[in-house]
């Protein structure tokens, strides 16, 4: 989530904490410390991560990578997650369907 040894910061700590806050109508969502950051998990499969730096990332395939070319995203380092804007985190609505979409494609 982020490069190994880096500390977590605040804002890794307050993205999380958000972020599965607002997922919490998703049961079987945790998060794990990872990297500086951390890895967000639904029933034990990895679908997000929030690096040290408190950017969102979620998993994406062929099946869903246009909406994330559409918006712009930027991928994270050679892994499939893809950066999350704040107009989606900031609505719930849109943030619980994207979180559905990299969900199924963790399974």
């Amino acid at each position: 989530m982020g490069v190994k040894g880096i500390k977590r910061t605040q804002e890794a700590d307050l993205t999380c904490t958000l972020l599965i806050e607002r997922l919490s109508l998703i049961p079987g969502i945790t998060s794990k410390k990872m990297f500086g950051g951390y890895g967000i998990f639904h029933e034990g499969k990895m679908f997000a991560l929030v690096n040290s730096s408190g950017n969102i990332y979620f998993k994406s395939d062929e099946s869903i990578q246009s909406k994330f070319d559409t918006i712009g995203a930027q991928q994270h380092g050679k892994m499939p997650y893809f950066s999350l804007p704040d107009e989606i985190f900031d609505d719930i609505e849109k943030l619980s369907a994207w979180a559905q979409e990299s969900i199924n494609i963790s399974r």
